[in-house]
């Protein structure tokens, strides 16, 4: 963990539902988790303090049931913080008439009411909030949502890696008419932080899992090490003033239904990699080797048209589609929390997919 050399910081941390206190499959973290080595960060700086910001009725952290770094019991026991909270119920990123803000409310409220009502949407006339069932008005809201807000503010949020792919595929067969594997123009997802390509000082500082980065040319594919790569020039969406800049994609991640590359599959590249400076006397050197390998490095990529809604936390977007996802019983508050994250990443536009008639009031 690097020393925190700052003096009387206060250091703020934005999505915070999103942070995890268990430990990692990389074993990143020196004290156990993101949660911990965050805390022991911050406080071993003279006069340092946290603020952490987030809403707890969004998605916690993957296979936790709740948010630990939103819970005040829990930092202050685990901790041993004098913990306050502020708690802000006024929703400013869509307007008040909106049949999006009406419809997460109610369904916030729910969470909130422990699930003691059933949620239902409300349609009436809003004009944000369309149901769609048609397999035909589906692919026309799409294309119109690509043709007047194009890639970058369009997401189709689902359940599973599995869906996602499917409506990848679709969406760039019969929307995008894009037929190769991967082309120029290409939307991707990054879902693995990346510290490799970019220099910490510029603008983006290192390449995040979520973001958005946009294929600008491709120059080769390559089979390497028993995967598939790709030596492109992207730019990130996110980041105007960052430069386009050429860099490898791994291409297993497109089409994996894991949500990046599985660790068995990061450790059989790993040792195929490690073939290669075999020749090195220490094994310093050999992990130095593998370390500075361009496609030891490669971004980890998936299509960004369709994402699951973990992938989707922290992002916003003009039109967003969300797909009813399969219940195998009643919902629970696992599923409303799902729900509400999904449908508060639109902003101007919400189309539900696939919703029985009995999530709706007459």
């Amino acid at each position: 963990l690097a020393p925190n050399k700052h003096r009387n910081t206060v250091f703020i941390v934005d999505e915070a539902s999103m942070i995890p206190d268990t430990p990692s499959d990389s074993k990143l973290f020196e004290n156990g988790s993101l949660l911990d080595d965050l805390i022991q960060f911050v406080y071993s700086g003279h006069q340092c303090k946290l603020i952490l910001i987030g809403d707890t009725a969004q998605l916690p952290p993957v296979r936790l049931t709740l948010s630990p770094a939103l819970n005040e019991h829990q930092l202050q026991s685990r901790f041993d913080k004098d913990v306050t909270v502020i708690e802000l119920d006024e929703v400013v990123r869509q307007v008040q008439d909106s049949g999006i803000l009406v419809n997460a409310t109610d369904l916030r409220n729910h969470l909130d009411d422990h699930l003691n009502a059933t949620f239902q949407f409300q349609l009436n006339s809003f004009a944000d909030i369309v149901r769609l069932t048609d397999g035909y008005a589906i692919q026309e809201a799409i294309e119109e949502a690509y043709s007047s807000q194009g890639k970058e503010e369009t997401a189709l949020i689902v359940r599973s890696n599995k869906r996602a792919n499917l409506y990848n595929e679709n969406i760039r067969n019969r929307i995008l008419f894009l037929e190769n594997d991967l082309a120029a123009g290409d939307y991707l997802m990054v879902v693995k932080n990346n510290y490799y390509w970019l220099n910490p000082k510029s603008e983006a500082g290192f390449i995040a899992n979520g973001d958005i980065i946009e294929i600008l040319e491709i120059f080769s594919f390559k089979e390497l090490y028993g995967f598939r790569f790709a030596e492109v020039k992207i730019r990130m969406t996110d980041y105007p003033n960052q430069k386009p800049f050429e860099t490898v994609l791994l291409l297993d991640t497109l089409t994996a239904e894991t949500p990046s590359l599985s660790y068995e599959d990061g450790n059989r590249l790993y040792q195929e990699v490690l073939k290669d400076y075999a020749h090195e006397s220490s094994k310093y050197k050999k992990f130095l080797g593998v370390k500075n390998n361009t496609f030891f490095n490669a971004l980890q990529v998936k299509f960004s048209y369709a994402i699951t809604c973990h992938k989707s936390q922290g992002g916003q977007w003009h039109t967003v589609f969300v797909e009813q996802p399969y219940l195998p019983s009643d919902p629970d508050r696992e599923y409303f929390r799902w729900l509400y994250t999904a449908i508060t990443r639109a902003r101007e536009k919400l189309y539900l997919i696939g919703f029985k008639d009995d999530f709706f009031l007459d």
